[in-house]
């Protein structure tokens, strides 16, 4: 099949990259607003043990994605990319939306609690199916010579995501009043969600199916059993290799911004509209080298940019991190500073994963490639990422030791530098427009 891009393709990347803002915009403003929830849903006996609870449940919604993955990958397969990812988008909107009108822990009790974490877990769910589709369907819509490129603006959307959560956080708590938003008011991130994905899937329902999977039905070549393809043949070593990769590039991802944020609440105790505002402004900025370090990637190669964000990210996070704490002491916020730092930290972001969705496209073929991204993207970013905020957190608060804090965000992309270097192939050859590409070797 010749590389026969469509004229509108960048209006694919442009809808594929507008859902999954809202879709990690919901995902977020459950973790921006973890000490409000904690309150609302726990007992407000022991407030430690609440926040660790809702940050439980936070990252319980990261452990559910493969799952997630694993369902809707067999989905995206045998029915196609764009239906998939309309059922995801659809079940994400209601799960977040839902949450907006939960009675609280004081209204119903325990009931509250169990109600939130079902509708966390339908987030999960949805966004484990929903991602691997948005970067299959992009890939699979662009020349191979500028797949980084174009699957780098995609990548660019769960940092955007953060940044529209954060901002639809401190503006309505800004309108509200810190007295209400805390009373009824951060209801209302969450209730916006019914229409953001309502302007989602209204944008997305314009998309066609995409040429290769159309190409793959036409000719009958299309696979009648993902998962046996994906995980019961020789591709299952391809599998465990990109999800070691991913693996380490998820960590970098939440130790670098999420945590960023995490940090100046827990541990600097900035209050939440300033410490939003440093790191929103920062991403913004930052943002950019997720497209930079795509474009990067189709001259040089995935494997060096990928790695080099790794080896970056654990010899430099104790550092950053130590000089970020001495310069938002409160009262005392050098925001240049602070702004810079958290720059640093988004940009290793950018090496990380900015390549990443065009390396998961060339390294599997068309017809398993739904199932065979999805799996090992959201085991390395659900469970190797996902983790960051839940074991950060919970090491410092038992220790109050910064230190302490780091050993997983800075140990597990070290272990996967190491691995990688000698596993992982180089894909940026591959063409994906080939009906059966060829696998790259280690």
């Amino acid at each position: 099949m010749a590389a026969a891009v469509p004229k509108d393709f960048r209006r694919v990347i442009v809808a594929a990259a507008v859902g999954n803002v809202i879709e990690w915009y919901d995902f977020y403003i459950f973790g921006s607003l973890a000490a409000i929830l904690a309150v609302k849903f726990f007992d407000k006996t022991h407030p430690v043990a609440a926040l660790l609870s809702t940050i439980a449940l936070f990252t319980a919604g990261f452990l559910i994605r493969p799952l997630g993955a694993f369902l809707f990958g067999w989905l995206g397969d045998r029915v196609g990319r764009k239906y998939t990812f309309l059922i995801t988008l659809t079940g994400m909107g209601l799960g977040t939306g839902v949450i907006g009108l939960i009675p609280s822990y004081q209204s119903i009790g325990l009931s509250a609690a169990i109600l939130l974490f079902a509708l966390r877990m339908i987030q999960g769910l949805c966004l484990g199916g929903e991602y691997g589709g948005a970067i299959t369907y992009v890939a699979e819509h662009v020349s191979d010579e500028r797949r980084g490129y174009y699957t780098g603006w995609l990548q660019t959307s769960p940092t955007l995501g953060i940044v529209v959560s954060m901002a639809v956080i401190v503006g309505t708590r800004q309108y509200v009043g810190t007295e209400a938003f805390n009373d009824w008011g951060w209801r209302i991130p969450f209730l916006a969600s019914f229409l953001l994905v309502a302007i989602a899937i209204y944008i997305r329902l314009q998309l066609q199916e995409t040429p290769i999977f159309q190409e793959l039905k036409a000719k009958g070549q299309m696979t009648k059993n993902p998962w046996k393809e994906a995980f019961l043949s020789s591709n299952i070593k391809f599998v465990l290799i990109a999800s070691l990769v991913v693996i380490g590039q998820g960590c970098v991802w939440y130790s670098g911004q999420f945590w960023a944020l995490y940090y100046l609440q827990q541990v600097s105790k900035v209050d939440v509209v300033t410490s939003s505002l440093i790191v929103g402004i920062a991403l913004l900025i930052a943002t950019p080298t997720l497209i930079l370090f795509g474009w990067v990637s189709d001259l040089i190669g995935r494997k060096p940019v990928i790695l080099g964000g790794m080896l970056l990210a654990a010899v430099t996070y104790y550092p950053l991190y130590s000089w970020l704490g001495t310069v938002t002491q409160p009262g005392n916020i050098n925001y240049p500073v602070a702004i810079f730092i958290i720059c640093i930290l988004v940009s290793y972001v950018g090496m990380t994963y900015g390549p990443i969705g065009a390396f998961l496209a060339e390294y599997f073929p068309g017809r398993i490639r739904y199932t065979s991204v999805s799996v090992p993207y959201h085991i390395g970013n659900g469970w190797g990422g996902g983790l960051v905020p839940f074991i950060t957190s919970a090491a410092f608060q038992a220790t109050g030791s910064l230190g302490y804090a780091l050993i997983y965000p800075i140990t597990v992309p070290a272990v996967c530098f190491v691995l990688a270097l000698f596993l992982m192939p180089e894909t940026r050859r591959i063409s994906i427009w080939n009906p059966a590409p060829e696998k790259a070797k280690a």
